[in-house]
């Protein structure tokens, strides 16, 4: 596999943040009198932690099994740029729009840098150096944005079941449907760009095949 020790690389720091914020995730749980249960329920609410996740699957699976047919799947141009555009926003997110609502000490601040800052730029060196220049259409980015939306449905319904929303900018209880969705409207557009971005670039580098 091309560039593999790159690869390997960002697959271990996703690694070490999920599982050093699940462990953290659990931790408090338990100090505040929850069940490992509950730790796990709040941990897997979060965006980011999801992300996170699926770098570290996403990279990892190539490097163990490239010739399955998810291990192909994976190296698609096309699937590593939707995994990067959506970790670069949860590093955008995170940097403009929650890093001042609290300050991460200790182990949480390790993870949090991890999880928000160092994954999210190592997978744009990853997807400059080790993707694979391609001609995709330009309206890729529509068919990358079920992920996103995926989630935003996701928590919006843990969030009726739990009545609790992960992030402030989709809390139905304090903001109501209206500006929760249009703050997601927002995000999604943000994200198309960075998406047709990406397009852009790989376009621009893609190099056709000698005949």
């Amino acid at each position: 596999m091309k560039h593999a020790r790159l690869t390997t690389l960002v697959a271990l720091v996703a690694w070490v943040g999920v599982l050093l914020q699940l462990a953290l995730s659990l931790q408090l749980a338990m100090a505040n009198g929850k069940s490992v249960g509950d730790g796990l329920v709040i941990y897997l609410g979060f965006f980011t932690v999801l992300t996170n996740l699926l770098v570290a699957i996403s990279l990892s699976w190539p490097l163990l099994r490239p010739h399955s047919a998810p291990g192909r799947w994976l190296q698609r141009p096309g699937v590593n740029s939707a995994i990067t555009v959506s970790i670069a926003i949860v590093g955008l997110a995170y940097h403009l729009l929650l890093r001042h609502i609290w300050n991460p000490q200790g182990l949480q601040w390790l993870a949090d840098v991890t999880l928000h800052y160092a994954v999210p730029l190592l997978c744009l060196v990853h997807w400059w150096f080790a993707v694979p220049p391609a001609r995709m259409a330009w309206s890729a980015p529509l068919a990358w944005a079920a992920w996103p939306l995926a989630y935003l449905a996701y928590a919006l319904l843990r969030g009726v079941w739990l009545q609790s929303y992960p992030y402030p900018f989709i809390d139905v209880l304090a903001l109501g449907y209206p500006q929760t969705l249009l703050n997601s409207a927002g995000l999604l557009v943000v994200f198309l760009l960075l998406g047709s971005v990406l397009v852009a670039i790989s376009r621009a580098r893609f190099r056709p095949p000698p005949p």
